[in-house]
C-alpha cells in the first residue's frame, strides 16, 4: 500500500500516548481517522484539532476491552462507512508489579486489552479486507515482547503474544495485497518512565512520539513486517538473547532496566495506595 491518501483507518488508542501522534500523521497523509478512545473529551479534542487542518477525524467513544462487544463498534462503524481499510491496534496498558503482586483482574485486563482486543478486531475486519484483496494491519508492540522486561511481565507477555501473531498471519497473507506490520516504538518520551520523571536505561535510545508516528506511516507504505525503533545495540542484543538468554539478563541489570522497572512499580503501587479524594 504505497499510498494511504484517501484510506479509512481504524486507530485504537487514539487519544493516549503516542496515538495522538499516529492520528496526526495519518491526518496529514490524508486519510480519514477513525478515532477509538474512551474519553468523549479527548476524543473531541483530537478530532477539533484535526479537522482544523483540513482533514478527517471521526471519533468513536468505544472501550474496547469489552472484546465480546466489538461488532458492537464495527456496526457504529458501518454506519458512517462500508470500509476500513487500514486497522492499527495501538492501545494498550502498562501495569509494573512484581508477579506475585498483580491480581487475576490485572493479569486479565492487560492480556485483553493489549492481544486479545486486536485479535478479535482483526477477525472482524479481515473478511472484507480478503475479499476487496487490500489492507494493511499494524499491531504495535514492544522491545519488552523480544526480552522478557522484570516487573512488568504480563505487558512482556501481551506483546510477545502481539509479535509472533503478526509474524504468523503476516505468513498466512504472503499471496494476497494485505500487508501486516508489527512496530516496537522502544523508549519514548511519551513512556510510563517519562511520566514518573525517570531516565532511560543506560545506552537506550529514547524516540520522540512523532518518530514512532512516522515509523507506523512508513510501514503501511512499504509493507514493513516489522520495525524497531531502538538503538543498534539493543537490536544487536535482541538478536543474541535467544541464544545466549543469560547474557541478556546481565546487561538488563547493567543498563539498569532492572532497577528501573523496580522502581516504576514502587511508583505505581504507591499511587494507588493514596487516598482518593
Amino acid at each position: 500500500m504505497k499510498s494511504i491518501a484517501g484510506k479509512t483507518v481504524l486507530l485504537t488508542g487514539a487519544t493516549g500516548g503516542i496515538g495522538v501522534y499516529i492520528a496526526r500523521a495519518l491526518a496529514q497523509e490524508k486519510a480519514t481517522v477513525l478515532a477509538v478512545s474512551r474519553s468523549p473529551e479527548k476524543l473531541e479534542q483530537l478530532c477539533a484539532e484535526i479537522e482544523k487542518t483540513g482533514n478527517k477525524c471521526i471519533s468513536f467513544c468505544f472501550d474496547i476491552s469489552k472484546v465480546t462487544e466489538l461488532a458492537i463498534l464495527l456496526e457504529q462503524i458501518n454506519e458512517i462507512t462500508d470500509t476500513i481499510d487500514i486497522l492499527i491496534n495501538n492501545a494498550a496498558i502498562e501495569k509494573y508489579r512484581s508477579f506475585q503482586n498483580y491480581t487475576l483482574e490485572d493479569i486479565q485486563s492487560i492480556l485483553t486489552t493489549n492481544l486479545i482486543t486486536g485479535m478479535e478486531l482483526t477477525r472482524l475486519i479481515l473478511p472484507k479486507m480478503i475479499a476487496q484483496n487490500s489492507g494493511h494491519i499494524v499491531n504495535i508492540a514492544s522491545g519488552s515482547g523480544k526480552k522478557g522486561a522484570p516487573y512488568n511481565s504480563i505487558y512482556s507477555a501481551s506483546k510477545a503474544g502481539l509479535i509472533m501473531w503478526t509474524d504468523a498471519v503476516r505468513q498466512e497473507l504472503a499471496d494476497s495485497n494485505i500487508g501486516i506490520s508489527v512496530v516496537c516504538p522502544g523508549y519514548t518520551n511519551a513512556g510510563m518512565f517519562h511520566a514518573f520523571g525517570l531516565s532511560a536505561p543506560l545506552l537506550a535510545r529514547v524516540s520522540e512520539p512523532t518518530e514512532v508516528a512516522i515509523a507506523v506511516i512508513k510501514a503501511i507504505q512499504h509493507n514493513q513486517p516489522e520495525v524497531m525503533l531502538d538503538g543498534i545495540l539493543t537490536k544487536l542484543l535482541f538478536s543474541n538473547i535467544q541464544l545466549f538468554p543469560k547474557f541478556g539478563d546481565v546487561i538488563f541489570r547493567w543498563i539498569g532496566i532492572n532497577k528501573l522497572n523496580q522502581t516504576c512499580a514502587e511508583n505505581q503501587m504507591s499511587e494507588l495506595s493514596q487516598p482518593k479524594l
